[in-house]
């Protein structure tokens, strides 16, 4: 059987892990359609990943990358609405299509439920195969670059603020994090529901490119001036009504002390730690709740879709590099300036 090369690794472990693999070439089944990917796009997924999560066992080699546009390649027998050569873009969330949950349209609850990149593999790579569901036509205003850098934020993004944390027009909504893929879809999702954006970063340094994403504030903490202190005074001593958090262990416990009478904290991700502990009296107290959140339904991901094609939400791209320079690429993700989304053209792109 002949191969095609990857981008990722053949044993967990930190940066000196990547490597250029070789993995056997995908033959879609039926309802399958293969992809060759003319760009993919990083997330921090792909770190933890490759450091190994607990739980999540991997086919080795395996490629990194859960976002990927690209041009149809070959179909799995009959595909409605889809020709090779269609430009389109993929959904990295995988469902099963008949559990309880997959019947009643929450396809993000299936228990069998997997990511590309994460449990399957990647899209660093030349060809990738996924069912015909999860294959969008890419909107004719983006690019492929673009493309890629949408799927996995917009969707997180768009669950996490719309459909968890309940954000309506006026909500004080509070962003714990700059510069991540997920923080830069956040400010344009929740500004587009109308609330009132509030990021909180450690650095003051992207202060005026996060309000060019259309963020009413920006807030800088740190041991001086803790995260709970300065968006409670941001938001006039009433606390946020939402607060995404995707840092964890320091965040969490401060956010819970952030949030208003009946707020909702949004917990998407652990960056900075597992495990945290938060005063449960503050929690009763203000009738406040913590929940939990992750990628998306195939409806929400239609609307993200829709916004992204109208133009009302835009990806943002902090460098593209070209296959060959995937190693230095991936690296973006441990220096401070990072803004937006890691973009890999495609081999032979």
């Amino acid at each position: 059987m002949s191969g095609v090369r990857g981008f990722g690794f053949t044993e967990h472990g930190g940066l000196d892990r990547l490597a250029f693999v070789d993995i056997p070439e995908p033959t879609p089944g039926p309802g399958e359609v293969r992809v060759r990917v003319r760009a993919a796009a990083f997330n921090r997924l792909d770190r933890f990943t490759l450091e190994g999560i607990p739980g999540v066992e991997v086919a080795r080699p395996h490629v990194l990358g859960s976002d990927g546009a690209g041009v149809v390649d070959l179909l799995g027998g009959p595909t409605d609405g889809l020709a090779v050569g269609d430009r389109v873009l993929l959904n990295p969330g995988i469902w099963d299509g008949t559990c309880d949950e997959c019947r009643a349209g929450r396809e993000a609850l299936c228990r069998s439920y997997r990511i590309v990149g994460e449990h399957l593999q990647g899209t660093a790579t030349s060809l990738v195969v996924v069912p015909r569901r999860n294959v969008h036509p890419l909107p004719e205003r983006l690019s492929f670059s673009e493309g890629a850098a949408a799927p996995l934020v917009f969707q997180t993004a768009w669950r996490a603020l719309r459909t968890v944390g309940q954000v309506v027009p006026g909500d004080r909504v509070a962003i714990v994090g700059a510069g991540g893929g997920v923080a830069t879809a956040a400010v344009q999702v929740a500004k587009l529901l109308g609330g009132h954006v509030v990021v909180a970063s450690r650095s003051a340094e992207k202060r005026e490119r996060v309000l060019g994403l259309g963020a009413d504030a920006y807030v800088t903490f740190d041991a001086e001036h803790p995260l709970d202190r300065v968006l409670w005074q941001e938001s006039g001593k009433r606390g946020m009504d939402v607060i995404l958090d995707s840092v964890g262990t320091p965040t969490l416990p401060r956010s819970l002390r952030a949030v208003a009478r009946g707020g909702r904290i949004v917990v998407i991700g652990a960056t900075g730690g597992p495990l945290a502990e938060v005063d449960i009296r503050t929690l009763f107290w203000r009738q406040a709740s913590i929940r939990g959140s992750t990628m998306a339904s195939a409806r929400e991901f239609d609307e993200v879709l829709g916004h992204l094609a109208s133009g009302r939400l835009r990806p943002v791209i902090d460098s593209e590099s070209p296959f060959d320079r995937a190693p230095e690429a991936f690296r973006r993700f441990g220096e401070g300036d990072l803004f937006g989304k890691i973009v890999l053209r495609g081999p032979g792109v």
